[in-house]
């Protein structure tokens, strides 16, 4: 696993239209649900996996445009250093977008929440998750934050092409930690 950076999100409890009993809040890499502080891409302070090297850079963004960082929760993430298709597990490299700095600075201490599977179509930006977005929570089995407990099981499931016809590809696995 290599480190990404962090993020700061607002957690969103269980939505009504995900249909399990295991979740009750969405701590997924996706900002579809459980929102991003801000629309903070628009800033470009970000690293080139499209997160940011610490958290002092996120506390910098949010003085300087006034955003207001009440109810939010600072998570950092790491991920598999390949990405592969949700219907084609070929397990293939990439790297971050090099005209960003990307120096991301690990925590002093972190909780591992659980893994994600999100999708990258564009390359960039982290996307859907396919276990909160797409549903697949209510078919496999998820942790009350939405995740999956093991990275041997993401990648299992990805291999066993579980996640195929969810979101288009290409997709990380990725560990999701508190801070």
């Amino acid at each position: 696993m290599i480190p990404v950076g962090y993020l700061l999100k607002r957690i969103a409890k269980k939505p009504t239209w995900l249909k399990t009993d295991q979740v009750e809040d969405l701590y997924s890499v996706s900002g579809c649900t459980s929102k991003d502080f801000s629309d903070y891409i628009n800033y470009w302070k970000h690293n080139g996996f499209w997160l940011f090297n610490s958290p002092q850079d996120i506390y910098a963004v949010a003085e300087e445009n006034e955003i207001d960082l009440t109810e939010t929760h600072m998570f950092y993430y790491e991920t598999y250093e390949f990405q592969c298709y949700e219907d084609e597990p070929t397990w293939e490299s990439f790297e971050p977008e090099a005209s960003f700095e990307t120096s991301v600075v690990e925590p002093k201490s972190k909780t591992l929440e659980g893994f994600d599977v999100v999708s990258f179509t564009n390359g960039n930006e982290p996307e859907c998750s396919y276990l909160s977005c797409n549903h697949m929570a209510e078919e496999v089995k998820v942790n009350k934050h939405c995740l999956l407990e093991t990275f041997e099981e993401a990648k299992s499931l990805l291999e066993q092409k579980k996640f195929k016809d969810c979101e288009p590809g290409p997709c990380r696995i990725m560990a999701v930690y508190s801070v």
